[in-house]
């Protein structure tokens, strides 16, 4: 099969074009020829060496295709292994991509449990944007978050492809959403897909611009924060408000005064990809109400995968980048 193939970790052009063997069948395995692959942040870990992957190897966690026994057309769960219990995965738990051959290639293996119907009405390309973000989103918004109608919820980091799908989520569970960014151009745009309004994160005293635009100026019951802001984004929260955290690009570590943090009232919550569950409660939100599809800024071919690794990590993109098959 024709794949990128990673032979050594570091920058973007180490994703180079090759041939590998397709994937062996195995029990309760299936094999999936994919139209379309999805980037995310994580593949960027992956490739600099953070997961210690095997070599050679080919990462991607997201993917759409058709189903090489049944012909289905399907989307891939990357969540393999996660367990028994849905409050965490277990000690097996890995991410498609990390150690088992991932989606930037013809063919990917993945457990069957992993797949699901394509939603109708999807393109490839959100169909494959849709499984990691979607299922990461719906987890920390409605499983983590208790997140529901009514509610106000401000999204840190408006361009991503989580802060993008929080807004379509949102918006369909009815809920009030505000952003922040350091573009103005990026919070005009999450303003046109639902949030009503946002403050540019890199002005001082973001957090109290924020709570000017929550209800009564008390601020936010929701914050979500996948970049890892949230020494921060806890001044913008309501009394008794949770703050979920599923990121670190932007610090990987926080100093929080206790006492006020323990006087607040406040939830702080981890969170990361979801299970099988929190795919099918994603999966039957899409097919209730009118989710918007994932925001696809830019798609490119296969091949072209440390191009589009390098537009990923200029940091100015507007939802999600897609590998076309």
């Amino acid at each position: 099969m024709h794949a990128v193939v990673m032979h050594e970790f570091g920058a973007p052009t180490v994703l180079r074009a090759g041939e590998l063997p397709d994937p062996a069948a195995r029990p309760g395995w299936v094999t999936v020829a994919l139209r379309a692959s999805a980037l995310n942040w994580h593949d960027v870990l992956v490739r600099q060496g953070r997961y210690g992957s095997p070599l050679p190897h080919v990462i991607g966690a997201d993917g759409a295709g058709v189903r090489t026994d049944t012909g289905e057309e399907v989307v891939v769960l990357p969540s393999l292994h996660w367990g028994e219990r849905n409050e965490a995965p277990g000690s097996r738990f890995e991410i498609l991509g990390d150690r088992t051959p991932g989606t930037y290639a013809e063919l990917v293996s993945v457990p069957v449990e992993c797949l699901a119907a394509k939603p109708a009405g999807m393109s490839w390309a959100e169909a494959a944007a849709l499984p990691l973000v979607g299922v990461t989103t719906y987890r920390a918004l409605f499983t983590r978050g208790r997140l529901h109608a009514g509610e106000s919820m401000l999204v840190i980091g408006a361009g991503g492809g989580v802060a993008t799908m929080a807004i379509a989520l949102a918006v369909a569970a009815g809920a009030d959403i505000t952003v922040t960014s350091s573009s103005p151009d990026t919070i005009e745009r999450a303003v046109a897909a639902g949030a009503r309004g946002g403050v540019l994160h890199t002005e001082t005293g973001w957090p109290d611009q924020a709570r000017t635009l929550s209800r009564d100026n008390a601020g936010f019951d929701l914050i979500l924060d996948p970049v890892g802001r949230w020494t921060e984004s806890v001044r913008a929260l309501r009394p008794g408000g949770r703050l979920v955290v599923l990121g670190a690009n932007a610090a990987q570590s926080a100093d929080m005064d206790i006492r006020s943090f323990y006087f607040g009232q406040f939830d702080l919550l981890g969170t990361t990809m979801g299970s099988s569950g929190d795919f099918a409660g994603l999966l039957n939100m899409i097919d209730r109400y009118s989710v918007r599809p994932p925001v696809i800024d830019r798609e490119f071919p296969l091949d072209r995968a440390a191009e589009a690794h390098e537009y990923l990590e200029h940091g100015r993109t507007f939802g999600k980048c897609v590998l076309t098959h």
